[in-house]
């Protein structure tokens, strides 16, 4: 359990921020090279691949080099996390809303 919630932990740092959000919405419709990438953002070359690496050790991209061009890639499977929770937390907002209802439902009759 403790390593589910810190890896949940590190994905929403890493989702936390807008420009590693952006990348990974860019990276939603395909793989791209870093340099092609990096032109969709107003930063240097070097803060822009600080966020590449907080999104690839947090497992939301993996990155791979052939010769010199180095291509992002999403890992759809570690959105799996946040899903999973947003899922869970559905679930135990709907069953409160639930027993809301039944209590008020109650409380009339």
């Amino acid at each position: 359990m403790a390593q589910y919630a810190a890896q949940l932990d590190g994905v929403f740092v890493a989702l936390g921020d807008s420009t590693r959000r952006g990348i990974v919405r860019r990276l939603g419709r395909g793989p791209t090279s870093v340099g092609d990438l990096a032109r969709e953002f107003p930063m240097t070359l070097p803060s822009f691949m600080k966020h590449v690496r907080t999104l690839e050790t947090n497992g939301l991209i993996k990155t791979s080099k052939s010769g010199r061009v180095r291509t992002c890639e999403l890992n759809r499977a570690r959105l799996a996390l946040v899903d999973d929770w947003l899922a869970e937390q559905r679930r135990i907002w709907d069953e409160r809303t639930d027993r809301l209802e039944d209590f008020l439902n109650q409380e009339e009759q």
